[in-house]
């Protein structure tokens, strides 16, 4: 494992130089990665980033947020109105190619509802489009119940098995160039986030192939706002450097504990552009606010936690750990809030207010 590290340090450092030689090619260029003086003069017009991963503590999954009948603004607004309670501005929210598929102008709606709320409560949103993680096989309707006492079960891969479909690749672009053309001006959108952990359920370089179109379709649109796609997995070397290279902000993913998570930073900063963590915080495995959210602060690098209320998607429970009587876990996974508004850790909210000046 040492040496796979070491090697994919390398290869990173390597991918660096390249995009700070061919950078001063690609300013000016719209549909051009974005060199590392226009991502650095787009960050730097920005507040200190903080924020969460969000999903509703009434929807399971991706599909359960979008669909009409379980679309919940009331609860997004309530929840979101506990973000700015603590001075989160910006939130991560993944949309679904399905619920887009169903209802096209219905699933733009709900997206500019969406935004209208977060707007509401002075956040920005980063939004993600695909997704490796957890369950491969989504069904429009009706979403299944939580599994009592397991981390995610309802979560769902996008488009997961579906990508061997006929036409799937032609409506995937589809979605993707409408979505983003719609909403290419919107000033509410922080940044676009194409891919979430592409290589995730042992897929590994198999999701090259969709990575790189995603980057395309993006392209082609051209949208105001910064493309990325996170790193997470620092053995997927030729994941990484595609993402690294074609991404306007570097993002990535560290559930490590500070030493550790403080290296991965000091690695990424060789690109010479900002830096968003966009999964961080899991208590049980020494990701934790106290030591690792100072450090993001002062390293001027975006966090965003993952997991905000506790809710239907169960991620009080840890990923490889789950509880069978569903009884709450001593120490909480993720998570911040229960649903009344009352923090599971008080201590970590007055920690979370004070850092970002409330």
């Amino acid at each position: 494992m040492k040496n796979r590290f070491i090697k994919s340090v390398l290869i990173l450092l390597i991918s660096s130089v390249t995009a700070l030689n061919s950078s001063a090619q690609n300013a000016g260029a719209p549909n051009k990665v974005w060199s590392v003086s226009k991502a650095n003069a787009w960050y730097a017009q920005h507040k200190w980033m903080t924020g969460a991963d969000f999903m509703p503590s009434s929807a399971i999954n991706q599909l359960e947020m979008w669909q009409a009948d379980s679309f919940d603004p009331a609860t997004i607004d309530k929840e979101l109105g506990y973000a700015e309670e603590i001075g989160f501005n910006t939130m991560r929210v993944f949309l679904y190619s399905l619920a887009w598929q169903q209802d096209k102008a219905g699933f733009k709606k709900r997206v500019n509802d969406y935004l209208a709320i977060a707007n509401k409560h002075h956040i920005k949103t980063m939004f993600v489009f695909f997704d490796d993680c957890w369950n491969a096989d989504a069904k429009i309707g009706k979403q299944p119940a939580p599994k009592t006492g397991v981390h995610n079960s309802g979560w769902l891969q996008d488009p997961g098995n579906r990508l061997n479909n006929p036409g799937q690749v032609q409506m995937l672009q589809a979605y993707v160039t409408d979505v983003l053309t719609t909403f290419k001006h919107d000033k509410r959108i922080l940044l676009w986030d194409l891919y979430n952990e592409p290589g995730n359920s042992k897929k590994k370089d198999a999701s090259y192939d969709l990575l790189t179109k995603v980057f395309t379709w993006a392209r082609a649109v051209s949208p105001d706002q910064p493309l990325s796609a996170g790193l997470w997995d620092w053995t997927f070397e030729k994941l990484n450097t595609y993402q690294a290279l074609n991404s306007d902000i570097i993002t990535y993913h560290d559930y490590t504990e500070e030493p550790s998570h403080r290296k991965t930073i000091q690695l990424l900063k060789t690109h010479g552009k900002p830096l968003i963590c966009t999964e961080y915080m899991a208590r049980t495995r020494g990701s934790r606010f106290e030591t690792i959210m100072p450090m993001l602060k002062q390293e001027n690098v975006g966090a965003l936690n993952w997991g905000f209320v506790m809710g239907k998607t169960n991620t009080i429970y840890a990923w490889d750990n789950p509880i069978p009587d569903g009884s709450e876990p001593k120490e909480w996974f993720h998570d911040i809030f229960r649903k009344d508004g009352t923090a599971y850790k008080p201590e970590e909210v007055e920690l979370i207010k004070k850092l970002n000046g409330k």
